[in-house]
């Protein structure tokens, strides 16, 4: 008796063990699953999901950004990635508009900070001063004690942004809306100084054509880049392009100094020149742009398990 419940139960542990060896397999296959070549640009695109038409990836590496009286140079990339649906048709709400999804990674818009000319004291050298007094004035009032970066995050919910295939291609029109705010860090301004907020964000309406500021502002001029394909035309590449809005208002700063944010804010406020009216503020981003069907997406993610 004992040896057959022995051999049961040797018989069990078995059955037990095989099972597990092939879920182990089957998880190991799926977490191998990838994207190869230049597919590997959307890996957080989320191409599995109802819905989602395109994925795209966005390298802005340069412009600029112009907030009050404060002058901010791109020198650090921000990738926004994500996908998208399929725009409405002509007659339809949002006619050529699309919606946005998330990354997969939770990083739809990278954080990178770009530092601020001038730092605390916001003591910027004139443009024909000498490379030595341009160098002494950035290691005194730049350096990690009084220097300061801003951050450009997202300030709602991913689904909030819109984009337009149709816009961007045209030059006419918004190519990317997109709600933000401008984190700015500094030891002594604390983790919670922003410019914009969830209830009342920067609101870009970006254009790769002319801008349309309020009536008084000379309108910018966007770029539409140069169209390539690759992956054997399963992945578009726009590169030099150049999206541009100053038509958007800033909010005043909020929360810098910590318990003594009420002190500071009004410092920061009037060195910056914060509330900024719309048509006194701008962006200038320069990007190369990729996207993709998400169904290419998925046929390069099927073949390399």
């Amino acid at each position: 008796m004992r040896k057959h419940r022995k051999r049961r139960g040797l018989a069990g542990a078995a059955t037990l063990f095989a099972v597990l060896a092939v879920l182990v397999l089957v998880l190991a296959a799926s977490a191998s699953a990838k994207l190869v070549g230049e597919f590997t640009k959307f890996q957080y695109c989320p191409y599995k999901t109802a819905g989602v038409a395109r994925c795209i990836n966005s390298l802005t590496t340069g412009g600029e950004i112009v907030l009050g009286k404060k002058k901010v140079t791109i020198e650090k990339s921000v990738t926004l990635q994500g996908g998208y649906t399929e725009a409405p048709e002509e007659g339809e709400p949002e006619e050529g508009v699309s919606k946005f999804f998330a990354a997969t990674n939770g990083v739809t818009l990278s954080k990178a900070p770009q530092n601020v000319p001038g730092g605390l004291a916001g003591i910027v050298p004139e443009e024909g001063s000498p490379a030595l007094v341009k160098a002494l004035i950035k290691f005194f009032f730049e350096n990690s004690l009084t220097g300061v970066n801003s951050t450009l995050e997202l300030a709602k919910a991913a689904t909030d942004i819109r984009i337009s295939e149709l816009h961007l291609a045209e030059g006419l029109g918004v190519a990317l809306e997109m709600p933000v705010k401008v984190h700015l860090e500094n030891p002594f301004l604390g983790k919670s100084c922003f410019v914009g907020s969830s209830s009342s964000p920067i609101v870009w309406k970006l254009t790769s054509g002319q801008s349309s500021p309020p009536k008084g502002t000379e309108p910018i001029s966007g770029k539409i880049g140069t169209l390539s394909f690759l992956e054997e035309g399963r992945i578009l590449k726009i590169e030099g392009n150049e999206l541009v809005d100053n038509a958007w208002s800033a909010p005043a700063a909020s929360g810098c100094g910590g318990i003594i944010s009420f002190l500071v804010n009004p410092i920061i406020n009037t060195q910056v020149g914060l509330p900024s009216a719309a048509g006194k503020n701008s962006a200038r981003l320069k990007n190369t742009i990729y996207e993709a069907t998400a169904f290419a997406v998925n046929k390069n993610d099927e073949k390399n398990p």
